[in-house]
């Protein structure tokens, strides 16, 4: 708790406003894309993230302020305003660099020997919604996992309650994709067979793309002909795909900015699951990979598992799409190398699932 307090010693009135400063210089090097870094406010019940990315670029917000702080990945300082009053917050980005957030409190008139005073809350540390709820004032909605949030908090709950009783984060991660895969079986089955399906009646669409290049009109007639007669639906495959994509991207978000992975160690040489996995550090650079510099052990076998699952998904009938499918495992090998290894861990565990579950599927089809 911090109190400033006023007095008006002089022979006339005087007015003023109390105001807090924010004063925070960025550091220099690669961001980390997944959460944001910068100055952000609590405006009228809602998370407002101020982006001021040129030198002297200004802006100003005015309405019911419950704090104002300055983010980085997984830390945070706040000043918070005792008293919920309509307050202005000025944000400016200095020629130096320097951020600096501003909230200034309504005016105050002060009669000779009058005393006014103004008290705030000051908070420095992790962005861990528990401990930040605890500080109050909706402090803990500074950890923001954006359109996902509403998906991220269950499952961050989730897998903090595996590790509350395993005490590994790697493997209580390794859980939390496998409770996912179980709640998805049916929908991911549904897909799978769906393709399988697809896969049989390959020979005959590419008959028929063939046989009516020249008409897309009875293309079209005699490829919905054909799906009637074989009872396929040319969307199966996709849409069950389609419903898991936020969570997907809710976990996305979490594993790359959750503070509980922090220093969180797995096992062998993974012993932070907040950084890029690497083996055998090189004291040389190595073109795309963000340092430290090693072999990407864990993201290599991600993307061999892609490569593996790839194989035993059917292949689209159109070859410019399949030319692109086969390239994907090498595409999603490099965007992963400067990942979190808890979020490729995550990925790699969701494929090393979906093989099993597709071999499963296709040899009972057999």
């Amino acid at each position: 708790d911090h109190t400033v307090t006023v007095i008006n010693r002089s022979a006339a009135p005087v007015t003023g406003v109390f105001q807090a400063r924010l004063n925070a210089m960025p550091k220099n090097g690669r961001k980390r894309y997944y959460s944001f870094t910068g100055l952000a406010l609590l405006l009228n019940g809602k998370l407002k993230e101020v982006k001021l990315k040129k030198a002297g670029e200004e802006k100003q917000l005015t309405g019911r302020i419950d704090w104002m702080a300055y983010e980085t990945g997984f830390f945070i300082s706040a000043v918070i305003p005792k008293s919920t009053v309509k307050a202005t917050f000025n944000g400016h980005r200095t020629p130096s660099g320097l951020l600096q957030g501003t909230c200034l409190l309504p005016q105050v008139s002060l009669r000779p020997s009058g005393r006014a005073s103004a008290s705030y809350l000051l908070y420095l540390g992790p962005r861990e919604i528990a401990t930040l709820k605890q500080v109050g004032r909706n402090l803990d909605r500074a950890v923001d996992f954006g359109w996902f949030d509403i998906i991220a908090r269950p499952l961050l709950f989730t897998l903090r309650f595996f590790n509350r009783y395993i005490h590994n984060y790697g493997v209580s991660i390794i859980l939390l994709t496998i409770l996912i895969k179980i709640l998805f079986w049916p929908l991911t089955h549904k897909s799978y067979k769906s393709m399988k399906e697809m896969q049989k009646i390959q020979p005959r669409m590419a008959k028929i793309r063939e046989k009516y290049k020249n008409d897309k009109q009875k293309l079209n007639q005699e490829m919905m002909a054909l799906y009637k007669t074989y009872k396929v639906n040319p969307m199966g495959g996709c849409l069950p795909m389609v419903i898991q994509i936020p969570v997907f991207f809710a976990l996305y978000r979490l594993l790359g900015s959750a503070i509980e992975l922090r220093h969180a160690p797995f096992m062998l040489w993974i012993n932070d699951l907040s950084a890029p996995d690497r083996l055998f550090r090189f004291p040389f650079s190595i073109p795309f990979m963000a340092p430290p510099y090693g072999i990407p052990v864990l993201t290599l076998l991600m993307g061999v598992s892609m490569f593996f699952q790839q194989k035993m998904t059917p292949a689209p009938g159109d070859p410019t799409q399949a030319k692109i499918m086969m390239f994907l495992p090498v595409v999603f090998t490099f965007m992963f190398i400067n990942f979190p290894s808890g979020l490729v861990l995550y990925w790699f565990v969701n494929n090393i699932l979906s093989i099993g579950q597709q071999y499963r599927i296709y040899k009972s089809r057999a």
